[in-house]
């Protein structure tokens, strides 16, 4: 038993150390016979590093399906008897964290709703103290980074080892198109503060449908992300929850292979010489741009000043309109998008209010 415990954290390591990493699996156990015939087909399109399947599941009102409970656990530890892959469920308590390590669970995760409360980050820290096993921790459910990276913290305090993050998308109020807004330069944001962490991408809970998983897992892997994370059911139609997110495993093997897998670099000549002629052309842009910011505000102190004399409110709505509607019509002859431009000028605006806050309030 040793023996066979000792090769399995051999192969975990194995599978932790490769990129990219690919988990796959039902979002929640139903059934030994689910399980085991799932794995078995995930196993056999020979692209799949780790099996998962929800054994606990938060749900947002009562009376919907909450996973089979620890029950499923050992159709988990079957599943991986037969096909040899490495198992990962979600834990939320110290009590699952037990469960889960008893049936020799060979990597965990902290979900949204879990990483959102630091009292349970806390707990299955906590609980995870002495352990050695890979942990992966999702984005909270609201796009707050250091909600994040707190529970990353936690668990790095509790002294484990083998840490990633899990992008699933953000909660997003009146988004229609995802079903959680995957807001990109958020775990870009993440990479830059943990730049030796893994990252693997959620597509199934970013997009919520079939239809978008295979364009999701391409950008996240533009962006260099680490491997990804796509929930897979033997009969997705009828699947217990969240049936409209999961593929059938012949599926996913179909999209892992018309993905375009991109290098983080190169060390053709040719390639790094004209990358770098282009970066610094861009660097030389950034400096103009920030120099033009600076001017502008200075601009603004002085309308600041003369609306202190005045008697003036700072934000004039009607300016405000028509800052934003001719910057929209003019960034769309320079091809840029109607979203950057708002959320460019909004960010502009507002630093605009703030110097003239300080004027009108010095």
């Amino acid at each position: 038993m040793e023996t066979q415990t000792n090769t399995m954290k051999e192969v975990m390591q194995a599978k932790w150390n490769k990129r990219p990493l690919i988990i796959s699996g039902p979002c929640s156990a139903e059934t030994e016979e689910q399980v085991i015939e799932t794995a078995t087909r995930l196993a056999k399109t020979g692209k799949v590093d780790v099996l998962r399947a929800g054994i606990w599941k938060p749900r947002t009102k009562p009376g919907l399906f909450e996973g089979i409970g620890a029950k499923g656990l050992p159709w988990l530890a079957q599943a991986k008897k037969i096909t040899g892959l490495p198992t990962t469920v979600e834990v939320a308590t110290a009590k699952h964290v037990e469960d889960a390590l008893a049936f020799d669970v060979d990597m965990l995760w902290i979900g949204a709703r879990t990483t959102v409360n630091p009292f349970s980050v806390q707990e299955v820290a906590d609980a995870l103290r002495g352990v050695d096993i890979p942990v992966l921790i999702k984005n909270p459910i609201n796009p707050d980074l250091e909600l994040w990276s707190g529970g990353i913290e936690r668990v790095q305090k509790a002294g484990v080892k083998q840490i990633g993050m899990i992008h699933r998308g953000f909660s997003n109020y009146g988004n229609t198109e995802y079903r959680n807004a995957p807001m990109w330069h958020l775990p870009i944001e993440m990479k830059r503060r943990f730049p030796d962490m893994p990252i693997i991408c959620d597509p199934s809970h970013i997009c919520g449908n079939r239809t978008m998983l295979q364009e999701t897992a391409q950008k996240s892997i533009d962006l260099d992300f680490d491997g990804f994370m796509i929930e897979s059911h033997i009969d997705p139609d009828n699947a217990w929850s969240d049936a409209k997110q999961q593929i059938t495993p012949e599926r996913l093997g179909e999209i892992i292979d018309a993905l375009v897998w991109r290098n983080e670099t190169s060390d053709k000549a040719e390639f790094l010489n004209a990358l770098a002629t282009l970066r610094e052309q861009i660097n030389h842009l950034d400096d103009e741009l920030i120099t033009i910011l600076g001017q502008r505000m200075k601009i603004s102190d002085k309308i600041g000043e003369y609306k202190r004399a005045n008697n003036i409110t700072i934000l004039q709505t009607n300016r405000w309109n028509e800052i934003l509607q001719k910057g929209i019509q003019r960034g769309a002859k320079a091809g840029l998008s109607e979203d950057f431009i708002t959320k460019y000028f909004d960010a502009v605006h507002l630093e605009s209010i703030n110097h003239q806050n300080k004027i009108m309030n010095s």
